[in-house]
């Protein structure tokens, strides 16, 4: 009984954590993002700088709730034992390559279809390729995963079985997101309609497909640096997109749905064979 009291209260303390993570990066995003935007007007560099920021709010989250959610550890140590176990380079060049593939196979696809050049779904959007770089690994990579990745996705992995747990994981990370949506379609102009809801299905879809990449590869190797990787290979490409329509979407929701599934045939088919994860 008391077992069960105790499981019960860790469940709770991290379903707070999941709705303090949304709460604060909801009120980021329309606080410093909106203030940026429509009352400074701030360069195009700022406002990105500002949306970097932002997503530190699962990180920011985990530390403030970090006494109640790893009273047997301290900081420190924690960091340490996340990034703790040997990096296995054959999964993070699988991991990057099938996540590179899956997110430009759809733009070949368009590309032959339409008959457009397969260059001009890319923009460097006015800042040089390093400063790119950087925001993509300053932003999602760096400041959500520890809190995604290196908290949650243990929770999770007690509760649930691997497929529940990514399942999960992937709609709680999707529509975290769900404010900038709505930011998008009423700042920004965005189509509404069936291309929006095209592009939701798709972000839960690719996002979850993303979980399982990185639950899989983190099954193998449990280092966050794992997840940090594979996070900022979809970034880098995702953010270089321009002339992107709801029919990319559509296209990146199959391949990444296809490249999820593969990943977990190859996780049961390796515990199959009796070697160890």
């Amino acid at each position: 009984m008391a077992t069960n009291t105790i499981q019960t209260k860790k469940m709770d303390v991290m379903w707070k954590y999941v709705i303090l993570a949304y709460l604060l990066f909801w009120f980021m995003v329309m606080a410093l993002g909106g203030s940026a935007a429509l009352v400074f007007n701030a360069p195009p560099v700022a406002q990105r700088t500002v949306q970097a920021f932002c997503a530190w709010a699962p990180t920011f989250a985990f530390l403030i709730m970090f006494k109640k959610l790893r009273p047997e550890t301290n900081l420190k140590d924690f960091v340490k034992t996340v990034f703790s176990q040997k990096l296995r380079l054959d999964l993070m060049l699988v991991s990057g390559v099938a996540v590179v593939l899956s997110s430009i196979l759809p733009l070949l696809i368009l590309s032959l279809s339409g008959g457009q050049s397969f260059t001009s779904f890319f923009s460097l959007k006015g800042y040089s390729l390093p400063v790119t770089l950087l925001l993509c690994l300053f932003a999602g990579p760096l400041g959500e995963e520890l809190g995604w990745r290196g908290y949650l996705r243990v929770e999770l992995d007690k509760k649930y079985s691997f497929i529940q747990a990514s399942i999960v994981a992937g709609v709680i990370w999707a529509f975290w997101h769900a404010i900038l949506w709505f930011v998008g379609v009423a700042f920004e102009g965005d189509a509404v309609g069936w291309p929006l809801v095209v592009y939701i299905i798709s972000n839960v879809v690719v996002l979850t497909s993303l979980v399982m990449m990185m639950n899989v590869v983190m099954k193998r190797s449990n280092n966050l640096l794992n997840a940090i990787w594979i996070h900022l290979c979809y970034n880098v490409i995702f953010y270089h997109l321009t002339n992107i329509t709801h029919v990319y979407f559509g296209w990146l929701t199959l391949v990444y749905a296809i490249t999820g599934a593969l990943f977990l045939v190859y996780h049961y088919g390796y515990f199959s064979r009796g070697r160890p994860v």
